[in-house]
Formats: C-alpha cells, structure tokens, sequence
C-alpha cells in the first residue's frame, strides 16, 4: 500500500501538500493538484480517513438532513433528484461523502404537518460522528427547525430556506424573478385573466413565487383578483382539483401560472377533462422545468431552474466554509423561462 510520504517523494512535492491536495484543494494550484491527483490514481492511492478525521477533526461526511416521513411526499419529487446529483458529484470530486441523517423518530410521535422532531439531535449527531457539515432540505415546515442548526456553530447550507448564522448560509433560485417572467410572457400574448395555482402556505419558495405572480400583473397595468389565486401543495393532484375550480368560475381564466411543474401537468388535464383546448382556450405555464414538462401533450411552457447547478452551488459554499473560517453570502440562482406549446396568443 502507497503511503502520503511515499506519494510525496514520487511527486516531488512535501508530505504537506498531499494532504493539502485531499483535504483542502483549494489551497493548492490547479497544476500541483492534478499531477498528484493523477499520480495517486496511477498508484491506487487513498487516503486513509480515519487519519484524515482525526487530523481534521471531522470525517469526510457530510449529513444531509431531509425529513422523508412517508406523510410528507416532498422526498419523491423529481425536481431533487438532479439536485441531489449535483451535490453529490461536487462533493465527490473534493473527497466528501454525502450521508443522510435520521433520528430515531419514526414519525409517530409527530402531527403530520409538523416540523422536525428533535433537530438538537441532528446536531448532536453531527458531533458525535465529527461530521464535516450539513446540508439541509426543507421538506415543507422545517425553516423554523433550521434555525438550531443556523445557531450551532455546524458549517451549514440550505436550500430555499433563509438560512443565516455564523457558519451558515443558503442557496435559492430567483422564484420571484421567474414568476414575474412568466405572467409578463402571458401579458404580451393578450391575456388579461391571468390565474395562479400558487405552492403551500409558509413555503419560502412558493411564497415569492406569488410576489412574482403579484408583480408581474402590475408590470403589465393587469388587476389582482382573489378569485383567481388558489392554493396548492406542488404535486399533480392539487393542479388538477384546484384547475378544475378555476375553470367553474364565471369567468374562469385564459391562462394559469402554476408554480410547480407537477401542479401544471394536472391543471393541463383539467382543462382536458372539461373539454377546453390547451392553449386554445386556456393557457398553461408551470416552474421547475422537470423532464415530464418536455413529454407531456402539449409540452409545457416553464420557468426552468437550474436543478444540478442548485446542487452544485450548495456544495461550493459548504466547501468554502470547510476550508477556511469564511461564510459565503447566500447564492441566488438566474432562472429562465422555456416557451413550449402549452402558451397561445390571445389576439
């Protein structure tokens, strides 16, 4: 088995550097790190962890909090899968594992709806195995838990919950900007009743997607009318029933912003279970881009997010406050809106 030192030799580089290499890469020159990196793949090298940990002070893990209690369906939507490719890949490539954390809570003791049962456990937990840092996943109610973490000290990352401390941050995406972006598209092609089937009460996200909705109708001098803003929950089955109230109204809508792309998908075959062409009658825009928004008839028009650079940004940021004492202001990531076949003018 190749050793650090000998490694060293054979790159003509100190004990030093090739730990810096593994552990804190950054801080080695792009040129220096590759020539060991390659080296150590040609020998099979790796380091050895529990000497990593114990000079660290921490593993190579970081816990991945996310409550995936079976009454709460946020861990099945298709938008995390790409996320979590993203972090994982990132983490990966700097010599960290992605671990998920659970507590010996099985959800029985808890109300559905309600938030994290013990997050002092979680840090515990994080502690005791020295784990390296946390990345943290709001299944829905969880921001008010999120704040204990925010407090601990724990290098800490979030995503779409505003998340500040001494070592913690968060990443999001420009919901507000998308939103707004959307209805403005809708505007310009003549639509004066614009609907929204909005995201859940007290969701970070959803919330400035409605402040989108909101502002994009202003932009276009259009009025807001409650009765056409409904809520959902993100998934198909609330776009279907809460579609199906927007059609029954006196006068239902010409177009519908959904703020997720699964809500869109049932608000699409709403309007085809009541008969209605889309977009001849009624036009339908969603948010996420998830690949169903592609295949479905007709392809949906759609706020994208950039779903594996979500997870790649909160992988940078924890990396950053892993190497060094600096936290890293929040990251707000651009969206950009995909005109498919579900939008038609109404001129």
């Amino acid at each position: 088995m190749v050793t650090a030192r000998q490694l060293a030799q054979l790159c003509g580089v100190s004990v030093a550097t090739v730990s810096r290499v593994f552990n804190r890469p950054a801080t080695v020159s792009a040129a220096t790190r590759e020539h060991v990196e390659r080296v150590a793949r040609e020998l099979d090298y790796s380091p050895n962890e529990s000497a990593r940990a114990l000079s660290r002070q921490r593993s190579a893990m970081v816990g991945l909090v996310w409550d995936t209690d079976h009454r709460r369906p946020s861990w099945r939507h298709p938008f995390l899968q790409d996320l979590l490719l993203g972090l994982k890949s990132a983490l990966s490539s700097h010599g960290y594992h992605l671990l998920m954390l659970a507590t010996s809570d099985d959800g029985r003791s808890r109300t559905p709806g309600a938030s994290l049962a013990d997050p002092v456990a979680y840090v515990n937990m994080t502690r005791r195995h020295q784990l390296a840092g946390l990345v943290l996943i709001d299944s829905g109610t969880d921001a008010d838990a999120f704040s204990v973490f925010a407090h601990s000290g724990l290098p800490c990352v979030a995503l779409d919950v505003a998340l500040s401390g001494p070592r913690a941050t968060y990443v999001t995406s420009d919901n507000a900007a998308g939103a707004a972006e959307a209805v403005r598209h809708l505007a310009a092609l003549g639509h004066r009743r614009i609907a929204t089937i909005t995201g859940p009460r007290g969701n970070a996200p959803a919330t400035a997607r409605t402040e989108g909705y909101l502002r994009g109708l202003a932009e276009a001098d259009l009025p807001v009318r409650d009765d056409l803003m409904v809520t959902g929950d993100f998934y198909r089955e609330s776009g279907f029933v809460r579609m199906r109230r927007l059609l029954a109204r006196k006068e239902p809508p010409t177009a519908v912003f959904a703020a997720s792309d699964e809500m869109a998908v049932g608000a699409l075959l709403a309007a085809r279970a009541a008969g209605l062409r889309v977009p001849g009658d009624v036009a339908v825009v969603g948010f996420d881009d998830i690949e169903v928004a592609s295949l479905v008839d007709p392809a949906l028009t759609t706020v994208a997010q950039d779903k594996r650079g979500f997870g790649t940004a909160a992988a940078g940021a924890l990396l950053t406050m892993l190497d060094g004492d600096e936290t890293p202001p929040p990251v707000r990531l651009p969206t950009k809106l995909v005109i498919r076949d579900s939008c038609g003018s109404r001129r």
